[in-house]
């Protein structure tokens, strides 16, 4: 029995005698700002599941690192495993949701606090830029604290949070973007990453968690959130990115996350277990 992802409660009893691997995605309470009893309650349910496992798997070495130093793994197996990442769509010739009017900075994901998205800002000031925020709006006190920003610093009106875009839309910014961005606080892996790589654009992350596993030395990395820093990091890159012909070397490094690879993988860890 494969549990893939450690918030789920369905497993076979113990009694049924069957093996049991779980996938671990992340022990990011350990990352977020989470009262100790979250954060207790958060681990005790994937100890459970540990518990009742026979061996695991982590989507990054970051993941397992976490794990081994939080978790009681019990001498059981814990392999790693990088997620793939799905097919990208052909970009259409134009989004069904906004078309930038002028060059655009692109990130994606769940827009919440964690995704940190709001220190993006200040990257609007220097240059015109437009900044487009792509994903499902989970927190709307922190989507209007990224307005407030936006307002505060006189570029409201180059700020687009989008939520949810299709498939096709998702590629056309990838294609189309200046740069892919993610300053996440905390990442178990950063699929938005290895998507935005197989357009070669240049990518900016934090340099937490698993981000700098994922992005490597294809990436430019923002180690702390200061508005100069961020600036400085972003301008530096894009310079670099242009003046030594980057692309196809971030091209190659989405593919090494490739779902055929990874199948294989778990298929040997699914062996162990027979």
């Amino acid at each position: 029995w494969h549990a893939p992802f450690q918030s789920g409660r369905i497993v076979p009893p113990a009694t049924s005698g069957t093996k049991v691997l779980l996938t671990i995605h992340d022990l990011n309470c350990l990352h977020e700002d989470k009262t100790p009893k979250e954060r207790a309650a958060s681990l005790s349910h994937t100890q459970q599941l540990v518990n009742r496992s026979h061996a695991l798997v982590c989507i990054s070495d970051h993941c397992k690192k976490d794990v081994v130093s939080h978790l009681d793994v019990q001498n059981k197996p814990v392999h790693v495993i990088h997620n793939g990442t799905h097919h990208v769509a052909v970009p259409p010739p134009s989004p069904t949701a906004y078309q930038p009017k002028y060059p655009f900075i692109f990130t994606m994901g769940y827009v919440n606090r964690k995704k940190n998205f709001h220190t993006l800002i200040p990257l609007l000031q220097n240059e015109t830029y437009e900044l487009v925020i792509a994903g499902k709006l989970d927190e709307p006190d922190y989507i209007e604290t990224i307005w407030q920003k936006a307002r505060q610093m006189g570029v409201a009106d180059r700020l687009h949070i989008l939520g949810p875009v299709t498939e096709m839309d998702k590629a056309w910014y990838l294609r189309h973007c200046t740069a892919f961005t993610l300053p996440s606080l905390a990442e178990g892996f950063g699929a938005p990453v290895v998507e935005a790589m197989r357009f070669g654009k240049p990518i900016f992350l934090s340099h937490r968690t698993s981000l700098p596993e994922i992005g490597g030395d294809s990436a430019f990395y923002f180690h702390n959130f200061e508005a100069t820093h961020m600036q400085e990091v972003f301008t530096a890159g894009l310079a670099k990115y242009e003046s030594n012909g980057l692309a196809e070397k971030i091209v190659q490094r989405s593919k090494i996350f490739r779902w055929e690879e990874k199948a294989r993988e778990y298929l040997a860890v699914y062996k162990t277990l027979l």
